[in-house]
């Protein structure tokens, strides 16, 4: 697949912000979509102690989570871990994975968040935005946000809230085990985003497509 560049990436905080509230405005919230035929992890590390980033995408077949294609792309690591700009770190490199693909993923699981991000355009919204493709953030941690208790069942989930807006889901994947942090990237929903998200996870806390991405990511 092939993905036209929109912006420098090289850049300071600063000058990263009025990025991310522009692209913002481009974000979509509702599903946009067809059948789901093959949904891709998103995950990335880092070789060289932290100057070269290490991206890895797999593409899985739905709903039977078959590993149908995977791509791993290396690139020198230009802007500094700050939160709240992860995409600015970690996308380059992505991309670059990305464009290896022969299979054009239906849906994007981003290990990230998307709208649930101070300026409500995380990696998976990133991502999104540049791709035209349908994608979630799936993270391990909260970014930002507070929420109740969610119930020790499998599936079950509250909301992540922040500044008076349901930003998210707060989901869990697994008895026993903590929550993850879901959140509409682009071209999808919330409630949509959580029913894949459980559609891609099994006996994890992780969904397979996460899984497989971070064996690839960090080698």
């Amino acid at each position: 697949m092939k993905i036209e560049p929109r912006h420098e990436w090289a850049l300071t905080a600063e000058a990263a912000i009025p990025i991310q509230q522009e692209l913002r405005q481009e974000v979509i919230t509702q599903d946009q979509f067809g059948v789901v035929q093959f949904v891709a992890g998103i995950d990335v590390g880092f070789e060289s102690e932290g100057t070269v980033t290490r991206a890895a995408v797999a593409v899985l077949s739905y709903p039977e989570l078959k590993l149908h294609e995977s791509a791993i792309a290396r690139r020198p690591t230009t802007f500094p871990y700050i939160p709240g700009f992860l995409s600015f770190r970690e996308v380059p490199a992505v991309l670059d994975a990305l464009e290896q693909l022969q299979t054009t993923p239906d849906l994007l699981l981003c290990d990230g968040q998307g709208l649930a991000h101070p300026r409500r355009f995380g990696i998976a919204c990133h991502l999104g935005v540049l791709t035209n493709l349908p994608a979630v953030g799936v993270a391990k941690s909260r970014l930002v946000g507070t929420y109740a208790e969610v119930p020790n069942q499998r599936g079950e989930w509250v909301p992540l809230l922040h500044k008076g807006d349901t930003i998210g889901a707060v989901l869990r994947t697994r008895i026993g085990t903590n929550p993850l942090y879901i959140s509409s990237g682009h071209r999808i929903s919330l409630e949509t985003a959580i029913a894949y998200v459980m559609g891609c996870t099994t006996k994890y806390r992780l969904p397979e497509t996460t899984r497989h991405a971070h064996k690839l990511a960090s080698g």
